[in-house]
């Protein structure tokens, strides 16, 4: 849009299924026209309502203050790519590259592969009757959440502690770790619709908050940091991190900065945006998969005490 010449590689090919909560929370209007990309959602699901559970419980309803908008990521970053492609911009599909800190060169490829006790996990049910546009189910071994998407699918993706036991590929996999942390009522209500199984796919070797990569690479989205998934906030956070680091990068692009000062900036810049809402979100993450702290969420869900949206505004 600016007149720079960009490349992108990507390691796979668009479109393709991502482990992704597949909704956006949180992100302003401003950011998205700011990147050029606001019409790209134009046709995702207006998700406002919410409802969480604690093994099967019902334990709180609520409205998000702003919707969410549901789209899934194999359509996200299809439009995306094309969109990028009729800007002038080269995608390279299949190209695997080295992360490695030079110039001109931004790591936008994800988590740091790193040792890891969770396991997610993600698949795509066609006609999935929910209860809410997005539901939050917690149970002992971790949480799943469901989101509405695009043409009356509903992606159901789930944060795990890893399980050597659970056996199964697949839908069957998904459902012998939502059984084995007290879901099993959600497990049914998934068995009794179909999935849709291309859409199965399942990531570890990852770790939440900040991550662990080398000092002058310049990195974005989760590269640099990820949000622990039941804030909502991931994709979002993409988005404000591409916006923090356009001018930067437009910058030195122009020679009117030195590539170690662009990285600097923009690393300085995403710390101030990102600090609060990921040290709230690392802090309250143990207490959903502690079994104190649920009971205290759904003691306080059905007293009707439970603070959502001042908890909301802290990882946002």
């Amino acid at each position: 849009m600016r007149g720079v010449p960009a490349v992108v590689h990507e390691a796979g090919s668009y479109p393709r299924h991502r482990v992704c909560g597949e909704f956006i929370s949180g992100v302003e209007d401003s950011t998205l026209e700011c990147l050029g990309i606001s019409k790209m959602f134009t046709g995702a699901t207006a998700c406002s309502s919410v409802t969480w559970f604690r093994e099967g419980r019902k334990i709180h309803e609520d409205t998000l203050p702003v919707p969410a908008m549901g789209i899934s990521r194999y359509r996200l970053d299809h439009v995306l790519r094309d969109h990028a492609a009729s800007l002038g911009a080269e995608v390279i599909e299949h190209s695997r590259q080295t992360r490695e800190a030079r110039e001109g060169f931004v790591w936008a490829a994800g988590k740091i592969p790193a040792p890891s006790k969770w396991i997610g996990l993600k698949i795509h049910y066609p006609d999935l009757p929910t209860s809410s546009d997005l539901e939050m189910h917690l149970g002992t071994n971790g949480y799943a959440g469901l989101a509405s998407v695009e043409e009356g699918r509903v992606n159901v993706c789930g944060l795990f502690r890893v399980d050597r036991s659970r056996r199964g590929s697949g839908a069957s996999l998904l459902m012998s770790y939502l059984r084995a942390g007290g879901n099993e009522g959600l497990a049914d209500r998934l068995e009794n619709s179909g999935p849709d199984q291309t859409s199965f796919c399942a990531v570890a070797g990852f770790s939440l908050g900040r991550q662990d990569f080398e000092a002058d690479l310049c990195a974005v989205g989760d590269a640099e940091s990820m949000i622990p998934p039941f804030t909502g906030n991931g994709m979002s956070m993409a988005f404000e991190a591409a916006e923090i680091a356009l001018d930067p990068l437009d910058r030195w692009c122009s020679g009117r900065m030195a590539w170690d000062a662009c990285v600097a900036q923009i690393r300085v810049r995403l710390h101030r945006r990102f600090r609060k809402r990921l040290g709230a979100a690392q802090a309250l993450h143990p207490i959903l998969l502690n079994s104190g702290g649920r009971q205290l969420i759904e003691s306080m869900g059905r007293a009707r005490l439970l603070p959502f949206h001042p908890l909301l505004s802290l990882v946002r």
